[in-house]
Formats: C-alpha cells, structure tokens, sequence
C-alpha cells in the first residue's frame, strides 16, 4: 500500500496512556496523542516514557498519529 501525504516525525515519549496510546511530544516542541501500530502491537514491542519514537502524522489531522518504531 502506498503511504502518499503521511508525514515522519520524531518525537519523545511524555506519558502512557490507557488503550496503548502516548502523549509524544515531537521535535518541534508540539504534543500530541500517537497510538501503537498494528505491527508493534502483534510483535509485542515495549514503550517507556523517555523512548525516542519514529511517528506518522496524517495530513488531514496533525494532531494524531502512529507509532510505527522505537528508536
């Protein structure tokens, strides 16, 4: 599947939050709410406040977005 417009930002993990979704707070000092992708889920991948992660931002939303890698 082709990932047209997905923007790739890093961030750093700020808070855990129920459901496996984070408060990420990006390079650029902007937070915002990221959840585990489908991937990191399955293969049971662990994040930790303070974890640098890779994140997809949708064009349409900016203040979502999915954690695709932990850095």
């Amino acid at each position: 599947m082709k990932d047209s417009g997905v923007l790739r930002v890093q961030g750093q993990i700020e808070e855990a939050l129920p459901a496996t979704k984070f408060r990420v707070r990006l390079e650029n000092g902007v937070e915002i709410i990221a959840y585990l992708s489908g991937k990191m889920r399955l293969n049971r991948i662990r994040i930790l406040p303070g974890d640098r992660v890779l994140i997809e931002l949708s064009p349409y939303d900016a203040s979502k977005g999915r954690i695709t890698r932990r850095l």
